[in-house]
Order: structure tokens, then sequence, then C-alpha cells
């Protein structure tokens, strides 16, 4: 191959391959493309039966994707195929959700936006174990991408402040935004222009996947610890047989304060917890729309003493 049939480069823009699958890896592929990037490949989840029936859907990432006009595949190995010319300069990685072999990675070096203030909350979850644990701060960083997990050096760092009653999908929002901004900004300058890569420093900690059976409200737990898993949006107790979700919850302190009932106890609109009161604002029944709390109680199927979050 001569100099005259050699990718050019545009001072400052980027020859990307882009790697992600959910929704949130949508707006950082568009915000580079806004600032000029090329994506010369996307590579996201295969298609899946997404609902009810057997036709299968694409990833939201792919669908975007396609929607713009790019190549997208499901397959690593078309990412370092001989057959599809030059390798991109660099890939991004947002949520992709599968290993990346050494192999690849030694043909194509990636940066990865993770949503959190890493080395904290390393892993699959990190927004979320974050609300559990109480963090008032996090953020956003680029890092590099190597075999460890998330524990490249870090090019760029963002900190957010969490809210004290913020739910998952607002926060996560807010940190999808500001990290599509940082992408751009680690890569004003293009590939040579990164900024100088700094070392993870201080206590690692593993934000695993959420389990299933972790959704599930324990009453005798902390009014804290209840609240918190409320604003991870999928929260879910049981009311007379029937799985109920909670998707609105706050604090109810009695004056003078009383001596809660038995974990799980319904009175009116309050439900006890291992330490106090939680009122309930919003559910969802199995099967039905969301609705304010009181419209639900006034449907009969549960009365007060009753206990939420016996077995279904």
């Amino acid at each position: 191959m001569d100099d005259a049939t050699l990718p050019r480069t545009v001072e400052g823009v980027a020859r990307l391959a882009y790697l992600g699958t959910p929704e949130l890896s949508v707006p950082p592929l568009r915000a580079l493309i806004d600032a000029g990037h090329e994506i010369e490949l996307v590579v996201s989840g295969p298609d899946r039966r997404r609902g009810r029936g057997s036709a299968t859907s694409p990833s939201p990432l792919k669908a975007a994707a396609t929607e713009l006009g790019l190549p997208v595949t499901s397959e690593l190995a078309d990412l370092i195929s001989p057959d599809r010319g030059p390798m991109p300069e660099l890939g991004v990685v947002v949520a992709f959700g599968r290993l990346i072999r050494p192999q690849v990675l030694q043909a194509v070096p990636m940066i990865n936006l993770h949503f959190s203030l890493l080395p904290r909350w390393r892993g699959a979850a990190p927004v979320e174990r974050a609300i559990l644990a109480g963090d008032t701060t996090t953020g956003v960083c680029v890092m590099a991408v190597e075999e460890g997990l998330d524990t490249g050096a870090v090019y760029g760092r963002a900190e957010l402040a969490i809210g004290p009653t913020e739910h998952l999908s607002s926060l996560r929002d807010r940190l999808v935004g500001r990290g599509s901004e940082l992408l751009v900004e680690v890569l004003a300058g293009g590939v040579a222009g990164l900024p100088g890569p700094v070392p993870q420093e201080g206590e690692a900690l593993y934000a695993k996947k959420l389990e299933p059976a972790e959704l599930a409200i324990d009453w005798s737990g902390s009014t804290t610890e209840v609240l918190a898993l409320v604003r991870l949006d999928r929260a879910h107790t049981t009311a007379a047989g029937r799985r109920v979700r909670v998707l609105e919850a706050s604090a109810a302190g009695a004056d003078p304060p009383v001596r809660p009932a038995a974990p799980g106890t319904l009175s009116a609109d309050t439900v006890s917890t291992g330490d106090g009161l939680v009122r309930l604002e919003i559910v969802q029944p199995e099967g039905g729309r969301p609705m304010a709390a009181r419209d639900w109680l006034r449907g009969g199927r549960v009365r007060d003493g009753d206990r939420l979050g016996d077995p279904a």
C-alpha cells in the first residue's frame, strides 16, 4: 500500500470503532459523530427477542447505527478482519457487556466510558451500587481498556452529585449526558492528542450485577435501605399474594414517635420497616399501570394490619 492509498485523518478527528449495546450507549455515539469523528464500524449485541412472541429485534445501539447509515456487526472478529480494510485508530466502548479478547485489544487500542469514579464501583452495575451504598457523589471516567476488569488508567473524569432522593433513571441520564461530553473533550485532539492517562488510586470496590432477588424489598431493613432500593425503579414486594412494584416512597415520621409494628405491616398508606415507617406514594400492581398508592389501597385487596412481603 503506498502513501496515496493510506487513510487520511484530519487533525483532531479520530477514526473510531464503537462498541455498545443498550440505549445508554446511543447518546455518546451521536456526540462523537456531531464532534466530527469518523465511525468506521459499530459492534453491538446480536438481535434478540425483547418482548412476547418469537420475533427478534436489534439492540438499541444497532438500531441507531442503522438509522445513521453506519456499518454495524455483532461479531467482534469483524473488527480485526483483514477484509474490512485499515484498522480504526481507536475503539470506544460504552456498556458493551461482552468480553473483548486480548488479540482484539492488541490490534485496536480502546477506551471505555465508565459510569463511576474509578476505582470505586468497577464492574457491571456502578450506578445501582452507588445508590444502594448511599453515595452522595459519583461521576464518569474515560479509561484505557485492558484485560483486568475496569483497571485501566484514566484519561479524564468528571464528578456529579447524587440527589438525596434521586432515582436511577434520572442519575443515569445525567451521567450519560456528562459522559458524552467527556468523551468529546478527551478526543478533542484526536487519538494523537489524548491526555496522559493517570493510574487509578484508592480502594477498589466492585459493582456486581444486581440479581433479581435483590430487588425484593426486605421490610426488616432500615428505612434508608428500603428507600434506596425504591430509587432503583424496579423494587417490588407482595401484597395479598400478588407482586406489586413500589415506584415512589418516602420516609414517614411520627410525632410523637411510635414503635413500628412488625416489619412489612401496612397501616393506611405506610409500611413498617426495621426502624421506622415508609409512606407508599406510587405503586404498580402486577399486570397494571402505575398509580397513586392511595388509589391502589382503595381497591380493597389489602387492609390495615396486612403484612407486605409474604411469598407470592
